[in-house]
């Protein structure tokens, strides 16, 4: 006769084997992922049993059929009157371009309206933000002069000495009547929590975290994060692009050094569209009934002639929206492309698209960090650049540092800064928000600024990187396993 707990152990075991095997069934022929993520989701399944069905539920839940963010009927048919408007005009050649670089790339302006229901605005004018204490300084100097409202939305708010420097400034604006609006993502900003906003709620501004955890500190929802990094103030002024809100983005931490980012201070009509992605992820996460209107809007002055779309994407929607726009950037390059990020795991589209503009002589450079802080990613991202090598691209290693920029700049007309990496997080899992500029002024200083970046970096050539060692060869291998999870 076989012992209780030999027969209850087994019984768990074969609980856990006909589990695993249902997942797998589902992930092979109900969920219909790619070819690439289903092997992937295989592989861990069958390797670590159990270990494996933990791995799922945190990370394999799908939400592209949930309809996260909703417009009244009014917003509907009021944006999609005015996209048809703009659309109908370029479609005639009687939309009155202000610049030669939009016309020109009219196409992608067209595919981003199309896509990604983009408005394309050209009373713009930016300012390039590289520096996080120049950033910071300059966006709590619009937070003070605000008027009328603030809103703000961080993957990562830190509750140190950057964060509370941010948070006391809103404070003070809550309490002088000042509508105050803060969300920040659950995940990205777990080590706030309430009482890091009391000042805030009792001066009567408002907070409100994005996909919070249901139980306390489980997340089911570790995938699937708010990734945007915007500031709109007043309706007249926004920020986006790369940088959170922490000591470590102002170079106070001793881990990653001086923190080189690109972030920008946009005015003219592009703010309404910022303020408008601000709106929806705020009624999701809030509950609150914002709308999204002309009258919500004072109409911002015209304030130059930059032309900006502002692209937004998530899994949410099975479109991948920024990726599309990275993607017709890099297939419609003639002369250059430069991009910057600190993690490089594309899916196939792109590496094909950036391997042919290579092989074609385009010259395409790649600058990624000298030092991890997600060391899987890393990882896969060294065996990455090492095909873009091969193809005739230039890699640089940036070691001043860590660089987190997420730009691309194509021919000196058409540059994207925003909160999406170049990796299958940004383009699959992740929320997300780029500006894309069609204005060669701009795109020549962000060209001038990839180059004072080459002054410190490291060139990768081929035969370094051919003479790796085993062991990171190996590394390499891993985590390219777990690319499409990654």
């Amino acid at each position: 006769m076989w012992p209780s707990h030999m027969f209850d152990m087994s019984s768990f075991l074969t609980f856990i084997y006909v589990l695993n095997f249902l997942i797998a069934f589902t992930v092979l022929f109900l969920e219909r992922k790619e070819p690439s993520k289903t092997l992937a989701w295989i592989m861990i399944l069958f390797l670590l049993p159990g270990v494996g069905i933990l791995f799922y539920a945190f990370f394999s839940q799908n939400i592209a059929r949930q309809k996260i963010f909703r417009l009244s009927k009014f917003e509907e048919a009021n944006i999609s009157t005015s996209l048809y408007e703009q659309m109908t005009d370029i479609r005639n050649n009687t939309f009155p371009f202000a610049g030669p670089e939009s016309k020109k790339w009219q196409d992608m302006i067209r595919l981003n309206q199309v896509y990604g229901s983009s408005y394309f605005t050209q009373d713009n004018h930016i300012t390039i933000l590289t520096d996080g204490k120049h950033k910071f300084s300059s966006l709590i100097e619009d937070i003070e002069r605000a008027e009328t409202s603030i809103n703000v939305m961080y993957y990562i708010l830190k509750p140190d000495s950057v964060g509370r420097a941010l948070l006391d400034a809103l404070v003070k604006k809550a309490a002088e009547g000042v509508e105050v609006r803060v969300l920040v993502d659950a995940m990205g900003s777990r080590r706030l929590s309430p009482r890091h906003f009391e000042k805030l709620t009792e001066a009567g501004g408002h907070y409100a975290f994005f996909f919070p955890p249901k139980f306390k500190y489980i997340n089911m929802k570790l995938n699937y994060r708010n990734h945007r990094k915007l500031v709109v103030i007043d309706g007249r002024i926004g920020y986006m692009g790369g940088f959170n809100v922490g000591n470590e983005y102002v170079g106070k931490v001793k881990k990653f050094g001086n923190w080189r980012d690109t972030h920008l201070r946009i005015t003219g009509g592009a703010v309404q569209d910022m303020d408008a992605r601000f709106i929806l992820d705020w009624r999701f996460a809030s509950g609150e009934n914002l709308v999204i209107s002309h009258a919500f809007y004072p109409a911002p002055p015209e304030t130059g002639h930059t032309g900006i779309q502002i692209v937004s994407c998530g899994p949410d929607t099975p479109q991948t929206e920024v990726k599309l726009a990275y993607l017709k950037m890099i297939s419609s390059a003639k002369k250059n492309i430069y991009i910057q990020t600190p993690y490089f795991v594309p899916d196939d589209s792109i590496l094909e698209a950036l391997k042919m503009a290579a092989l074609s002589g385009v010259d395409v450079r790649l600058m990624i960090p000298c030092k991890p802080d997600h060391i899987f990613v890393y990882w896969a991202t060294y065996s990455y650049v090492g095909i873009l090598l091969n193809a005739g691209a230039r890699i640089y290693i940036y070691e001043d540092g860590f660089l987190h920029a997420k730009t691309i700049t194509v021919d000196g007309e058409v540059t994207s800064v925003g909160s999406a990496n170049f990796d299958i997080r940004s383009f699959y899992l992740n929320f997300e928000a780029n500006a894309f500029i069609y204005d060669s002024a701009e795109a020549y200083k962000m060209e001038a600024i990839f180059e004072m970046d080459i002054a410190r970096s490291h060139q990768l050539t081929r035969q370094e990187y051919r003479s790796r060692s085993l062991l990171i060869k190996f590394k390499e291998s891993i985590a390219r396993l777990l690319s499409d999870l990654l």
